[in-house]
């Protein structure tokens, strides 16, 4: 299974920049071949200051060796050796009215003294986060998630969409990250689902990424916006830092493990602003966005 999943993020990982530079027209991604001391790499595809997208990376690892202590921890174990791979990509475009999409895929193992494998999962997920809401664009992503959802259990996408809305909470705020999507994680093998089964749901999920998200950038690309639209942009990407330091397990967990850190800090935009108590004026296009964020809604 390991093989067979780590086979398709390297294909899936191609596919993606290669539509993103396609999209793009100027930027290309820049490649970079990184070894994990204790055990594996990964290939980060960054891309930067292009036509359309700001700062992207579309990055996959494969690592393995024994449990850091973090993990030990939190599978009560004393020791054990592990193997992970996943492919995690976010892309900012430099237009205000497209919005930024986060996307992960990802598998798991842990293995006994003997080698052989004592637990093992998929997990992952995709949401949008828009700085400016039109309903369609929320009502597409949905509906692509929903459809691929769809193809293997009727109660995937409600499932996986609430576990997103919860996720993806700043609660220091009160408010979602942005519009959602589907997010999953420990995806073991049941009696209902085989990993087989888990395997080909997930994949489904990666392979309609693009169908959810290219059709948005490609309607909201040729708007003309003022500097008014870009200084909100990165009042909201403040936000998404936000969450990604403060709650995002992941960012925590590479972090406490000493991850790569420029992979791990490679979803940051590249240019933020807090300012102080600011609030959108009522009635406003930049208030609409924040009356959803404050109550998720359901887009299909």
């Amino acid at each position: 299974m390991k093989d067979l999943f780590l086979n398709y993020i390297h294909q899936l990982q191609d596919t993606i920049t290669s539509k993103i530079e396609e999209i793009d027209g100027k930027a290309m991604f820049e490649e970079d071949l990184w070894k994990r001391p204790e055990g594996g790499g990964g290939r980060t595809r960054v891309i930067e200051n292009g036509a359309i997208f700001e700062k992207g990376g579309v990055n996959i690892s494969a690592v393995h060796g024994e449990l850091p202590e973090a993990l030990r921890k939190n599978f009560n174990v004393e020791q054990g050796d592990f193997f992970a791979c996943g492919l995690s990509l976010v892309l900012h475009p430099k237009n205000p009215f497209i919005p930024t999409v986060h996307a992960n895929w990802r598998y798991f193992e842990m293995y006994d003294a003997d080698g052989n494998i004592v637990t093992q999962w998929f997990g992952g997920g995709q949401d949008l986060t828009p700085y400016y809401l039109f309903d369609e664009d929320a009502t597409h992503f949905h509906t692509i998630c929903k459809e691929a959802c769809d193809k293997h259990h009727p109660e995937f996408y409600p499932k996986h969409k609430k576990t997103c809305d919860n996720y993806f909470w700043n609660a220091h705020r009160n408010e979602a990250r942005g519009v959602g999507g589907l997010f999953f994680d420990y995806l073991k093998e049941t009696e209902e689902f085989s990993m087989q089964d888990r395997f080909d749901f997930v994949t489904e999920v990666g392979n309609s990424f693009l169908n959810s998200y290219v059709p948005i950038v490609e309607r909201r690309k040729h708007i003309e916006y003022t500097q008014t639209h870009k200084d909100w942009q990165e009042v909201r990407r403040g936000r998404y830092v936000e969450f990604n330091l403060v709650h995002d397990r992941g960012t925590l967990f590479g972090l406490k493990t000493n991850g790569r850190i420029e992979s791990i800090l490679m979803s940051l935009p590249p240019t933020v602003q807090w300012k102080y108590n600011h609030h959108p004026a009522e009635g406003s296009e930049e208030a609409k966005l924040i009356d959803v964020l404050k109550n998720p809604k359901n887009w299909v």
